[in-house]
């Protein structure tokens, strides 16, 4: 069933998505993809080429790898092109800015802590520094 046989069966978006079960593999092959996406091949080739979060591995023959985020990315970005109507220019600058505010948000949930100076170089150093320098200086002493 092609993308044509689900608008006209009134299938949304949503449920053409799900419509698509991504196996349980570590790599595909861009005729896997493409099956799995209902797409040609060359419309892969050509989507990597816009769209720089696309970036399928290559094996020692040449051939594209791609991973389950590829996957699911290139099923995204369908999405975008053919059920919302995206230009290409506008699906690349919404995945951009989804990146963002993902990143975003990821940053603002874990905060690094602070770490003040005494912390990080404590008043007394103790004993196993000292010894550290020792080694250090007779090393230095044999290099010279």
């Amino acid at each position: 069933m092609n993308l044509q046989d689900d608008m006209a069966a009134g299938l949304s978006g949503a449920a053409i998505g799900s419509a698509h079960e991504i196996p349980d593999k570590l790599y595909f092959r861009i005729g896997e993809v493409a099956r799995l996406a209902g797409i040609k091949p060359y419309v892969l080739r050509f989507w990597e080429t816009e769209f720089p979060a696309l970036g399928p591995k290559k094996s020692g023959t040449g051939h594209r790898l791609f991973r389950r985020k590829d996957v699911e990315l290139v099923l995204e970005i369908k999405g975008l092109l053919y059920e919302r109507r995206f230009t290409i220019e506008g699906a690349r600058k919404f995945l951009e800015t989804r990146g963002k505010t993902e990143n975003t948000r990821t940053a603002k949930k874990t905060p690094k802590p602070k770490k003040s100076q005494a912390t990080l170089f404590p008043a007394d150093p103790g004993p196993a520094l000292e010894l550290v320098r020792a080694e250090l200086r007779s090393i230095a002493e044999l290099l010279k």
